[in-house]
Protein backbone atom coordinates (compact mmCIF):
# COMPACT_ATOMS: atom_id res chain seq x y z
CA UNK A 1 0.00 0.00 0.00
CA UNK A 2 2.86 2.40 0.86
CA UNK A 3 4.60 1.54 -2.39
CA UNK A 4 1.46 2.24 -4.41
CA UNK A 5 0.98 5.58 -2.68
CA UNK A 6 4.61 6.52 -3.35
CA UNK A 7 4.28 5.64 -7.07
CA UNK A 8 1.08 7.70 -7.40
CA UNK A 9 2.75 10.68 -5.69
CA UNK A 10 5.84 10.52 -7.91
CA UNK A 11 3.66 10.19 -11.03
CA UNK A 12 1.62 13.23 -10.00
CA UNK A 13 4.77 15.31 -9.41
CA UNK A 14 6.25 14.27 -12.78
CA UNK A 15 2.99 15.01 -14.62
CA UNK A 16 2.70 18.43 -12.99
CA UNK A 17 6.33 19.34 -13.72
CA UNK A 18 6.11 18.28 -17.37
CA UNK A 19 2.90 20.27 -17.93
CA UNK A 20 4.58 23.56 -17.03
CA UNK A 21 6.32 25.61 -19.68
CA UNK A 22 9.64 27.18 -18.80
CA UNK A 23 10.07 29.67 -21.66
CA UNK A 24 11.10 33.27 -21.48
CA UNK A 25 8.80 35.69 -23.31
CA UNK A 26 10.08 36.69 -26.74
CA UNK A 27 10.05 40.14 -28.27
CA UNK A 28 10.33 43.63 -26.88
CA UNK A 29 9.20 44.17 -23.34
CA UNK A 30 7.25 47.19 -22.18
CA UNK A 31 9.38 49.63 -20.19
CA UNK A 32 8.83 49.48 -16.48
CA UNK A 33 7.22 52.65 -15.25
CA UNK A 34 8.28 54.01 -11.85
CA UNK A 35 5.81 53.78 -9.00
CA UNK A 36 4.24 57.12 -8.21
CA UNK A 37 5.01 58.37 -4.73
CA UNK A 38 1.98 59.37 -2.65
CA UNK A 39 1.63 63.07 -1.92
CA UNK A 40 2.65 63.78 1.68
CA UNK A 41 0.00 65.31 3.88
CA UNK A 42 0.59 69.00 4.36
CA UNK A 43 -0.23 70.77 7.57
CA UNK A 44 -0.58 67.77 9.89
CA UNK A 45 0.40 68.21 13.52
CA UNK A 46 0.68 65.73 16.36
CA UNK A 47 -0.39 67.02 19.73
CA UNK A 48 -1.39 65.49 23.02
CA UNK A 49 0.06 64.68 26.42
CA UNK A 50 2.86 62.34 25.31
CA UNK A 51 4.32 64.46 22.48
CA UNK A 52 4.16 67.50 24.75
CA UNK A 53 5.87 65.66 27.62
CA UNK A 54 8.64 64.01 25.63
CA UNK A 55 9.20 66.65 22.94
CA UNK A 56 12.54 68.38 22.48
CA UNK A 57 13.52 70.54 25.43
CA UNK A 58 10.65 69.31 27.61
CA UNK A 59 10.57 68.00 31.15
CA UNK A 60 7.76 65.44 31.69
CA UNK A 61 7.73 66.01 35.45
CA UNK A 62 6.70 69.64 34.93
CA UNK A 63 3.35 68.44 33.59
CA UNK A 64 2.53 67.23 37.12
CA UNK A 65 3.67 70.46 38.77
CA UNK A 66 0.71 72.81 39.46
CA UNK A 67 3.10 75.81 39.67
CA UNK A 68 4.88 75.06 36.40
CA UNK A 69 5.58 77.96 34.02
CA UNK A 70 2.97 78.68 31.32
CA UNK A 71 5.15 77.26 28.52
CA UNK A 72 4.23 73.75 29.71
CA UNK A 73 0.53 74.44 29.07
CA UNK A 74 -2.60 73.90 31.13
CA UNK A 75 -4.68 70.80 31.76
CA UNK A 76 -7.46 71.86 29.36
CA UNK A 77 -5.20 71.41 26.31
CA UNK A 78 -4.83 67.65 26.88
CA UNK A 79 -8.35 66.87 28.11
CA UNK A 80 -11.14 65.44 25.95
CA UNK A 81 -14.59 66.83 26.77
CA UNK A 82 -17.99 65.18 26.26
CA UNK A 83 -19.96 67.16 23.62
CA UNK A 84 -23.31 66.10 25.13
CA UNK A 85 -22.47 67.44 28.60
CA UNK A 86 -20.65 70.79 28.51
CA UNK A 87 -17.87 71.03 31.08
CA UNK A 88 -17.70 67.26 31.71
CA UNK A 89 -14.35 65.77 30.83
CA UNK A 90 -14.26 62.44 29.01
CA UNK A 91 -10.59 61.43 28.98
CA UNK A 92 -6.99 62.40 28.32
CA UNK A 93 -5.67 63.01 24.79
CA UNK A 94 -2.46 60.99 24.66
CA UNK A 95 -2.05 61.49 20.88
CA UNK A 96 -4.05 63.91 18.78
CA UNK A 97 -3.51 64.19 15.02
CA UNK A 98 -4.72 67.47 13.55
CA UNK A 99 -5.17 67.77 9.77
Amino acid sequence: MKTLMMIVTVAAVVATASAQEFRAPLGRQKPIRPIEKPVPLQGTRVEGALPKAFGPGRNPLQMLNPWAPPRYGIWVENTAFDPNYPGKWNGIKLFEIIF
